[in-house]
């Protein structure tokens, strides 16, 4: 598996609910995506971070890539333009153990 952590800081007043819904609809099947958590800094109403699972690089960066997110990924750059305070930082990250209780 493989994940990325992105960092957005928002706007006052915009809604990391939004920006779930904006994300998840420009989702297409069998995309590689695992998993997505939209995670509200507590200390820091502004920051929010978004950790996308997904079952390779490999998948992620065909996902990139996919001409079927055209449309959706308009949507997200209209709405990032409108909400974000900064442009979203990206940490990759390699999966080396998982455990679920």
């Amino acid at each position: 598996m493989w994940a990325q952590l992105i960092h957005v800081r928002l706007k006052p007043g915009s809604d990391v609910q939004a920006l779930a819904e904006v994300l998840k609809s420009a989702e297409q099947p069998d995309s590689g995506l695992v998993r997505e958590f939209f995670l509200h800094d507590q200390t820091d109403p502004g920051s929010v971070y978004v950790l996308a699972v997904f079952e390779s690089e490999e998948k992620a960066r065909e996902r990139e890539a996919d001409p079927r997110r055209a449309a959706g990924q308009q949507a997200i750059q209209e709405w990032m333009t409108q909400v974000l305070a900064s442009p979203p930082e990206f940490t990759n990250l390699v999966v080396a153990a998982e455990w679920v209780p």
